[in-house]
């Protein structure tokens, strides 16, 4: 007698965005976000740290810059409105009447907003478009997972930061003793904060569904941060309309600590929730992995240069790189165009000329340090980034193949180094030499520009330390890489938050941009720069070992 079995039904996955048997488009989504908090239980929390020491770095400032005395808030005043300081400030109605917390909001609340995109656009990037390019996406996916559940996901750990940010500036700011710090003014100044996250979050996952890289769609939303604060400081100098235009225009507008009006956030809430929804709406339109943006179609046959591993490197980074150099350039074109009214600029502003000038020469040329610190600091991110592409291209999978072939795992990862500190030394000259001809201009003083440019460009053994301890980590730990980022972060905490708030000179020893003689203030010393040139040499020497050494570590 023969039986007849009828086969269980198979369980549907969701590999191509389809919901399991009985699921619905958010299933999955708690797990997913208990996930994605686990894995950036460092991350996001350095992150809010990083706010609010911009915020609460300020205190002090904020304060001197607001005295009681009419005559002297009159003088403040005057110089806090020159178009300058309100390009790289806020609106000047804060100045109606210039109580310490209103100065620290139109101070630091467009700079904590830059921050707060930052966050919000690499968190949604990191859990989605980044997630597909390494595949964890697609196995996640073959489980009981809503076609919605890995945005929603992403978007709620960038919201759940928003928000503690939020509240923690809520509670701490009345607590600190600054003049007009009223609670109400501070729960705006908090919700306001949250609400451009959301803003910068929503913009992230529209970008992630149009390009099929996560770099690319990084720097698209990324762009849009550094739009928002260009068309912010240019309202605040120019039209107002152009502020408008901008979300971290509105929220500035809310005026914090002195009008304390809520309405400005509406709109941003309603961008909020357009772009989270355009996004939704576009990851219905793709195949996992793919993006909505074609890919360029590539020439035939490769070129020679691609034959060989320092070039394959170069054309994996040159979009990077050209990134990294437009930035710098208008960067470097806004800092030198500022170096004409300095003066005017710190007139009233004691202390901070007093912090300034610590190295010598004139006020001029003691600002143009500091500033220039910020340059090199911004070139050494693309260096982190690049130094560290290695392990992003070992972890999806790709090197192993490579180093499988006649090519050595020396060639291949000094390749990428070559290409991160040479170009990082691209971008330096770049933003350096952009500053020298902008503040020439401004300061009608040639000599100060071709100084400016060299003093640039001593930045650069502090660049090629920073790859150097990247490579040492990638070689012999992989799995920390992250800590290279530690590097700039210091540097420029203590290089330049230090001078304000008056830190011990032996906290800026321990990072090599504290090494670099501040040019053109200070006096050309060679050894400092000769000695970081060896350390960095040795750095990348050790990391190369390390990584001779060690397995690979696929993902």
């Amino acid at each position: 007698m023969s039986t007849a079995t009828r086969a269980a039904p198979a369980r549907t996955g969701t590999g191509a965005g389809q919901e399991g048997p009985g699921g619905g488009a958010l299933t999955g989504t708690g797990v997913l976000l208990r996930f994605a908090l686990r894995r950036d239980r460092v991350r996001l929390p350095v992150w809010l740290a990083a706010v609010l020491l911009v915020t609460f770095s300020s205190l002090q400032q904020a304060t001197d810059l607001a005295p009681d005395d009419p005559a002297e808030a009159a003088d403040t005043a005057a110089t806090l409105g020159g178009p300058a300081m309100l390009a790289m400030t806020g609106p000047e109605h804060y100045l109606a009447d210039p109580t310490p917390a209103a100065v620290l909001s139109m101070l630091t609340l467009g700079y904590a907003a830059v921050l707060v995109g930052l966050m919000s656009v690499l968190t949604v990037v990191r859990h989605t478009r980044a997630d597909e390019e390494t595949g964890i996406a697609e196995l996640l996916r073959s489980g009981v997972v809503g076609r919605h559940a890995t945005l929603t996901a992403a978007l709620a750990t960038a919201a759940a930061a928003d928000a503690v940010l939020g509240l923690l500036l809520a509670v701490l700011l009345p607590s600190v003793g600054l003049g007009g710090a009223t609670v109400g003014g501070a729960l705006l100044y908090g919700a306001a904060l949250t609400t451009v996250g959301l803003v910068f979050a929503g913009v992230a996952a529209v970008a992630v569904q149009l390009s099929s890289h996560g770099r690319t769609a990084s720097g698209m939303a990324l762009a849009a941060v550094g739009a928002a604060y260009a068309l912010r400081a240019a309202g605040d100098v120019g039209p107002d309309a152009l502020a408008w235009c901008s979300p971290i225009g509105w929220i500035q507008r809310g005026y914090p600590f002195a009008d304390n009006r809520w309405w400005p956030l509406l709109p941003a809430l309603a961008l909020a929730a357009g772009t989270a929804a355009a996004g939704y709406l576009l990851s219905t339109r793709r195949d996992v992995g793919a993006g909505l943006l074609p890919p360029r179609t590539g020439r035939a046959t490769a070129s020679a240069a691609l034959t060989h591993p320092l070039g394959l490197a170069l054309r994996l980074h040159r979009g990077l790189c050209a990134g990294f150099g437009a930035a710098l350039l208008v960067l470097g074109a806004m800092y030198g165009s500022l170096l004409g009214g300095v003066e005017d600029m710190l007139a009233d502003l004691d202390e901070v000329r007093a912090a300034l000038t610590e190295a010598g020469g004139t006020l001029v040329e003691s600002f143009a340090s500091t500033v220039l610190l910020i340059v090199a600091v911004v070139a050494s991110l693309f260096v982190v980034l690049v130094a560290l592409r290695p392990r992003a291209e070992e972890t999806a999978g790709r090197a192993e193949p490579l180093l499988a072939t006649g090519l050595s795992r020396s060639r291949w990862l000094a390749s990428h180094l070559v290409a991160a500190l040479g170009g990082g030394t691209l971008v330096l000259l770049l933003g350096s030499l952009s500053m020298a001809v902008t503040g020439a201009a401004a300061t009608h003083d040639g000599d100060l520009g071709v100084r400016l440019l060299g003093a640039g460009l001593a930045y650069a053994p502090a660049l090629w330390v920073t790859g150097g301890a990247a490579a040492l980590v990638y070689g012999w730990a992989p799995r920390a890489a992250p800590l290279a980022w530690a590097v700039p972060a210091y540097g420029f905490a203590v290089g330049y938050l230090g001078k304000l708030l008056g830190l011990p000179d032996v906290l800026g020893d321990l990072s090599p941009f504290g090494h670099v003689p501040q040019l053109p203030a200070a006096e050309l010393r060679w050894t400092p720069l000769v000695l970081l040139t060896l350390v960095a040499a040795a750095l990348v020497a050790a990391g190369l070992a390390g990584f001779r050494r060690r397995d690979l570590d696929p993902k």
